[in-house]
């Protein structure tokens, strides 16, 4: 089975206040943020991954560094957020189910592993950790079924943060592309989701990954952070 993945890298990344896309940020092991999210790709998946990566701001410095993927550019990177990345690389990626992340996360080779049997029983997921409810992290609820009910910044009792590993199934991806549509240029692809649950009825499974790290750099802090795991 061939897995089809998304990484999202169109972004400016002014917040961490470097030059270069955010993804291309070294850690302290060497690496950048986005060849170590390619070496935990392949060590889960192997040949069997297709990786499409999202671009924008100074698009030309990515695909230098990664030419063997393919890519979808993003022309209003710096006028739209994630939900339209994303929009754009579903439409690109057939009609199969897709993995997608944030191209600003540092996390554990094993998070992929613990996807692996919902991917392939095709099931949508948020990959959530409940050992921190941050303000200003993407936060969750879930209904009486333990299903994803609610999923954005301004969650009120959330029950843990997103941490920015989904993926969406063959039979929910037109109802999450039509949903991002939708959304305003300025929202999150967390928009789209928690709209296609409303009006689609998607169910989405909040994956635990509580134990395992998974850091989203946005600050000089997360980098810090992100650093005492490589």
């Amino acid at each position: 089975m061939t897995v089809q993945i998304v990484i999202l890298a169109a972004g400016m990344g002014s917040r961490l206040g470097r030059s270069l896309p955010k993804p291309l940020t070294p850690l302290a092991d060497g690496r950048s943020i986005m060849q170590q999210q390619h070496d935990n790709i392949r060590a889960a998946f192997g040949r069997d991954a297709r990786i499409t990566t999202v671009v924008g701001y100074r698009a030309e410095t990515i695909v230098d560094a990664f030419p063997d993927v393919d890519y979808v550019y993003n022309d209003r990177y710096d006028q739209t957020n994630t939900s339209k990345s994303l929009l754009r690389a579903l439409a690109k990626t057939g009609r199969s189910g897709v993995l997608w992340m944030n191209g600003d996360v540092v996390f554990d080779p094993r998070v992929l592993g613990r996807a692996t049997e919902l991917i392939e029983a095709d099931r949508s997921f948020v990959t959530v950790d409940t050992a921190s409810v941050g303000d200003e992290e993407v936060k969750y609820t879930v209904d009486a079924e333990g299903f994803v009910k609610n999923l954005s910044k301004t969650v009120v009792g959330g029950v843990g943060e997103a941490v920015g590993i989904n993926y969406v199934s063959s039979r929910d991806k037109k109802a999450l592309m039509r949903q991002l549509q939708r959304v305003n240029d300025q929202d999150y692809f967390e928009r789209g989701i928690e709209l296609g649950i409303v009006h689609d009825g998607l169910r989405v499974e909040p994956l635990d990954i509580s134990d395992l790290y998974a850091v989203e750099v946005d600050f000089a802090e997360d980098l810090e952070r992100a650093n005492l795991f490589v």
